[in-house]
């Protein structure tokens, strides 16, 4: 869909996060996720919902889950990623896919962009962002930062077209 878009930050090996929070804590890239994901819809998992401090403000959240939640002006709950692949196609703006590991694999082939960090780093970690072909995608580097000694660079990818 030309308005499903993934966030997130990754490290070597695609490592996202390790009991349910993140694994590096870069306050220039919490920044850079806010200044991408504000005014936005956001799609995410229960988890992810979970791990959030508070609801994060001027964002909608669309939480794919199978339990019962209620519904906010802040929160919509859907219970079939058909549902909420219907609501996105609809909702003619970008929608941005913040986690967890599941939902990224759910969303990867109905993205056409992804918009990621990728640290120069390893870290222990019990989920991960999928793998995915860079044969299939053209990459834009955005900037390059280094923060308490970790390298990390924010990227663009564009699904590439086949005509």
């Amino acid at each position: 869909m030309k308005n499903i878009t993934l966030i997130a930050a990754i490290g070597k090996n695609n490592e996202l996060g390790k009991n349910n929070h993140l694994i590096w804590h870069i306050p220039e890239d919490l920044k850079f996720f806010r200044s991408q994901t504000e005014n936005k819809l956001i799609v995410m998992g229960l988890n992810t919902l979970n791990s959030l401090p508070k609801l994060l403000q001027n964002r909608t959240h669309l939480v794919l889950t199978h339990q019962n939640l209620p519904q906010t002006e802040q929160v919509m709950v859907f219970h079939k990623k058909e549902d909420l692949l219907n609501f996105i196609s609809i909702a003619n703006q970008e929608v941005m896919v913040i986690g967890g590991a599941s939902i990224y694999r759910q969303f990867l082939d109905y993205a056409d962009k992804m918009v990621l960090t990728r640290i120069d780093k390893s870290a222990p970690a019990d989920c991960y962002f999928p793998k995915f072909s860079l044969n299939d995608w053209d990459e834009t580097i955005l900037s390059s930062y280094e923060y308490n000694n970790i390298k990390y660079k924010h990227l663009v990818y564009t699904r590439k077209t086949n005509f």
